[in-house]
């Protein structure tokens, strides 16, 4: 019996953060080692990697921002749990911290998620690919579904799901990143049911791959050595 085919996805994420790393995202889908991006939309390259990513066709995706830098809906007028003092989102810890604690109001997340589909709507003229989450955000608890039931009214299907199980055994890891994977597993999948409740498809693999800085090496195990994500 023929084994079903496989579709190999290359995300880069993070395009629109620098010039410099918009360059060598372009480089690496020119090059066809990255098949497609996810677009921070309030990054500093942003209007800049749109137009790359309008130049060279390449298939892009939101890649949804609500712990670095600044927002890009209402929260920039006034006070938000999303925010700190001087008006930045709370960080990578500091945000996964605040919906710890609840106190992070979910209608003021759905608002800047919407906005910045927007936002990637005014750059790109159509919607994304595939929406997911900058450090993971949108599988975190309550987070999660106000993500899917954003993402199926907006009409996108496509979102990721780190699921890799034994990411936690992952020598090649330094313990901080080894225990941030295993959070983030641990959330996607508790998200499992919201995701797929909403009809969204999603399937994973990244941080088991990942070396100091997130950046593969030489050193590190071959892709297959790696923990496989779960079909999804």
């Amino acid at each position: 019996m023929a084994r079903p085919r496989v579709r190999l996805v290359v995300t880069a994420d993070d395009f629109g953060y620098c010039p410099r790393r918009d360059e060598g995202i372009v480089e690496a889908f020119l090059a066809g080692a990255v098949t497609s991006v996810s677009l921070l939309v309030n990054g500093a390259a942003a209007e800049s990697a749109a137009e790359l990513a309008r130049r060279h066709r390449i298939p892009t995706g939101l890649h949804a921002n609500l712990s670095e830098g600044l927002p890009v809906g209402p929260a920039r007028h006034g006070v938000s749990s999303l925010l700190g003092p001087e008006g930045f989102f709370l960080g990578k810890m500091g945000f996964r911290k605040a919906v710890a604690a609840g106190d992070v109001v979910l209608t003021q997340v759905r608002e800047e998620l919407e906005a910045q589909l927007s936002r990637f709507r005014e750059l790109l003229g159509r919607d994304p690919t595939h929406v997911d989450g900058h450090q993971h955000v949108h599988v975190l608890p309550g987070v999660c579904q106000v993500f899917a039931e954003a993402l199926q009214t907006c009409g996108v299907s496509f979102t990721r799901l780190p699921l890799e199980r034994g990411v936690g055994g992952c020598a090649w890891l330094e313990a901080p990143a080894r225990s941030f994977a295993s959070a983030v597993e641990r959330d996607a999948r508790a998200a499992m049911g919201p995701f797929a409740h909403h009809g969204l498809r999603a399937g994973a693999a990244g941080p088991a791959c990942q070396g100091r800085g997130g950046a593969l090496c030489p050193r590190q195990p071959r892709l297959q050595e790696a923990p496989r994500g779960d079909p999804w």
